[in-house]
């Protein structure tokens, strides 16, 4: 069994429950499995290495990258070898999840270390209009300001999604520059956003680039990271790949065409949405473009020497859409079952974590702020505390993963993960509980075989919720 301990958290009633068909399940193509699986073994801490200190930090993000969609992770289509050597290089997580369903939630708990329901900018689901209340404001701490703190150099490049200008930016709130956007999704080249604004930005001023975005941030990545000298730095690389619109590197002709019916009065959130656009195969070639663009940076980290000296963290916002393959779960970008949540995550630092590892263990997005905030040596502000758990004892020191309650909350829907078990509650006001580790594709409703157990849960997520803000009874979904 894995040391991390998901296993160790089965009851032996759970266990009882996996049967022939969850044993199937767990076997099958896709399944915790992938281009690494065979060479992989249980994590087990690399204690024996020299005790983890102030890094660099790495961490890119992607955007709307579903479960199965890198061959390390099942993927039968889309290939990615660098991400693939990403993870053989470190750990590969296959209880990774998104602090969110949606992007802008994702993101505050990323930034922030928080539930994003702590902040008003964290209920719209996601922000798609600038606003004096929805974003992240001046003065609260952030994975930024706190490594800033402890004398980081600090750099996003990307989406940024939490907040419009002039009221929010990463510049005022602990990052030193920023290229990138501000909105949910912009076209890949002439960088029209939602709103139909151009949306792509140095610091606070308008930069114009019509290249195709991933590789324009790619390229300012490998600037950032050769420009380093012995200054520890943290580089937020968030990609826009692969949400929409549907454009590949070589899709110039199709931004054109959605950036013409823009031009000519067409509503630009409907038109990026590109309900008649993408397949399958542009999908891949997004993916595989990003795997390129990662395997750019990755070099770039090795030629400037800073490696060894680097934490690098690849994780996703949220789970897939569309054309993203997310066998065996269900659900998707929006829901709270695990195709919404659960997302590649990968974590490599050669010589503090060791290679080729695969960990069970649930993590979730703001324990690597947490985890990162604690390596820096830095000290959350006691006014805000972080509501993810670092990660240090148990990836660096040999510890037992964290036993903690994962919580989730969307305006229609509500979801906690103990152990294996999981509580959800539908947009309809159902609960169900399923044994996700049993039952990935969530279709075994224990409510009635485990009454107290979907009580406690229960009650659980309403204690979390009871501290959280209310969300404004106009508040509507929206698309991201």
């Amino acid at each position: 069994m894995d040391a991390d301990g998901d296993e160790r958290s089965l009851t032996r009633r759970g266990f009882t429950g996996l049967g022939a068909a969850g044993v199937a399940a767990a076997m099958m193509p896709g399944w915790a499995a992938g281009a690494n699986a065979a060479s992989e073994t249980p994590f087990v801490a690399h204690t024996a290495a020299k005790r983890p200190g102030r890094s660099n930090v790495l961490f890119i993000l992607a955007d709307d990258l579903g479960w199965g969609d890198l061959s390390c992770y099942g993927s039968p289509e889309i290939r990615t070898p660098n991400l693939d050597r990403l993870a053989a290089s470190g750990v590969r997580f296959t209880n990774g999840y998104s602090g969110s369903s949606v992007c802008s939630p994702t993101r505050f708990s990323l930034y922030t270390g928080r539930y994003p329901g702590r902040l008003p900018g964290g209920l719209p689901e996601p922000i798609n209009a600038p606003s004096k209340l929805n974003g992240i404001p001046v003065g609260h701490p952030t994975l930024g300001s706190l490594l800033k703190g402890r004398g980081y150099d600090t750099a996003m490049l990307g989406k940024w999604h939490c907040g419009f200008l002039p009221d929010f930016s990463p510049t005022k709130v602990g990052w030193d520059e920023f290229f990138g956007n501000f909105g949910g999704g912009l076209d890949y080249f002439s960088k029209i956003g939602p709103l139909g604004e151009y949306d792509l930005y140095e610091n606070d001023v308008k930069h114009r680039d019509l290249r195709y975005y991933t590789h324009i941030l790619t390229e300012r990545a490998e600037r950032f990271i050769a420009a380093r000298d012995d200054t520890p730095w943290l580089l937020n690389l968030n990609y826009t790949t692969p949400h929409w619109p549907w454009e590949g590197p070589t899709d110039k002709a199709h931004s054109r065409e959605l950036t013409a019916r823009i031009g000519a009065g067409a509503n630009p959130t409907s038109v990026l949405i590109d309900a008649a656009g993408g397949s399958l195969k542009v999908y891949r070639e997004m993916v595989e473009d990003l795997d390129r663009a990662v395997g750019r940076v990755l070099k770039a980290l090795d030629r400037s020497g800073q490696r060894k000296d680097t934490l690098v963290i690849f994780h996703s916002d949220n789970g897939g859409e569309r054309y993203s393959y997310m066998w065996p779960f269900t659900g998707d970008k929006h829901a709270l079952l695990e195709g919404g949540i659960r997302v590649p995550t990968i974590a490599s630092w050669p010589g503090r974590l060791p290679a080729r590892k695969v960990s069970h263990a649930p993590v979730i997005t703001q324990d690597w702020t947490a985890t990162l905030v604690a390596l820096a040596g830095a000290k959350p502000d006691p006014r805000y505390p972080l509501d993810g758990t670092s990660l240090v004892d148990f990836l660096f020191r040999g510890g037992p993963p964290p036993k903690r309650d994962l919580f989730w909350r969307m305006q229609h829907e509500r979801a906690l993960r103990r152990g294996t078990l999981k509580y959800h509650r539908d947009e309809h006001g159902i609960d169900s509980l399923f044994d996700v580790r049993a039952d990935p594709r969530e279709q075994r409703n224990l409510a009635d075989r485990l009454p107290r157990d979907l009580a406690s849960m229960r009650t659980r997520w309403e204690a979390i919720d009871s501290t959280l803000l209310p969300y404004p009874t106009t508040q509507a979904v929206s698309a991201d």
